[in-house]
């Protein structure tokens, strides 16, 4: 079956409904497909202790504010699941749960959607689909030999699977510090290793003034002034309640990054080595885009070039939610609306 529709976004979290808001509010009809069963994207799967970086007001989609949780200055991922099911709900944005989109291809002046539902032709498409679906895990030596468990950030739940075992948790960003401390509180065996020596930014600094360093970024880039650097000048680390506890309790000493994996666990260029039960990867993760393969956009190191959202060889697609790339903070909460409701402005003006 092959439905029409102007413009199709790819993915239903807080992206795709931020795209969904501003596609709204201009009159433009959209569907929104997302690969996931329920609302609340990413979100979804984070790990029990999760909590965002910024006070629930300070953390909301376009046009609605995140309601205060009871209790928690920093909402949890529950809470930002029922605030996300409850904005798609508020709006009645059209969105398809369950909806896998294999692939996009040009189809003359329209853009044709593939999913395993069927298929839709649009006039434009935003692709909304983050990075958590990507994990990125980088080729350590020894990584086939080593004989423990080994995941990734999106495989972590809680400490409670690792009771009793020697653990590694490679990543100086923020997943790396949260779930080192979160080992760490639950009294775990812990080795954390970081590239370089952890950066936390003050302590009394949060998504507030991460927001702010971003929007000052782009502001003097757009005028042509030095860039500010953003939120990679002020430090790599937010120091959340949890995190900051560890650190000051002295139970966040991290150590230079090994140069192997060895069969029962880790080896320092010195010849140290440190034996581990498993070993967890939170060294981020890359867009999702095999979606579009069938466009062949890729430049070099399989980026798509893009002026602001808009893809810079066909002003039919648009990216929103994947970072810097495609905006400053637009990969998070309160950031993406900013990319969203620019991207829909130029897709009107395409469509007009």
């Amino acid at each position: 079956m092959t439905q029409r529709t102007d413009v199709v976004v790819i993915g239903g979290g807080q992206a795709g409904l931020a795209a969904g808001y501003h596609l709204r509010r201009l009159g433009i009809e959209h569907v929104i497909l997302d690969a996931q069963a329920a609302p609340g994207g990413a979100w979804q799967h984070t790990w029990d202790s999760l909590r965002l970086f910024s006070p629930a007001a300070y953390s909301s989609l376009p046009g609605r504010l995140m309601p205060v949780q009871e209790g928690q200055t920093y909402p949890d991922a529950a809470h930002v699941v029922a605030y996300l099911a409850d904005y798609e709900k508020r709006y009645e944005l059209p969105i398809q749960h369950g909806v896998w989109v294999d692939a996009v291809h040009d189809e003359g002046t329209l853009l044709r959607v593939e999913t395993d539902g069927g298929t839709w032709l649009a006039r434009a498409v935003v692709s909304a689909t983050g990075t958590w679906t990507r994990p990125f895990v980088p080729a350590a030596e020894g990584r086939r030999a080593f004989t423990g468990r080994q995941l990734h950030t999106v495989q972590y739940a809680s400490p409670v699977e690792f009771a009793g075992q020697r653990m590694v948790v490679v990543g100086g960003g923020n997943s790396g510090a949260q779930i080192a401390a979160d080992l760490a509180h639950a009294g775990i065996d812990l080795t954390w290793v970081t590239q370089r020596p952890p950066r936390y930014l003050a302590d009394d600094i949060d998504g507030r003034a991460l927001f702010d360093a971003a929007t000052a970024r782009r502001r003097a880039l757009d005028e042509g002034r030095t860039d500010t650097g953003g939120v990679a000048s002020l430090g790599d680390i937010v120091a959340v309640p949890p995190v900051r506890a560890a650190r000051d309790a002295g139970l966040l000493a991290a150590r230079p990054m090994f140069t192997r994996l060895t069969e029962t666990g880790v080896e320092w260029a010195d010849g140290t080595r440190q034996d581990a039960d498993a070993v967890i990867w939170a060294t981020g993760f890359r867009p999702a885009l095999a979606h579009l393969a069938g466009l062949r956009l890729r430049g070099t190191r399989g980026h798509i070039a893009t002026h602001g959202t808009r893809a810079a060889d066909d002003p039919r697609l648009h990216f929103v939610g994947y970072g810097d790339w495609t905006g400053p903070a637009s990969a998070t909460l309160i950031g993406v609306g900013r990319t969203a409701r620019e991207a829909a402005r130029e897709i009107r003006d395409l469509l007009a």
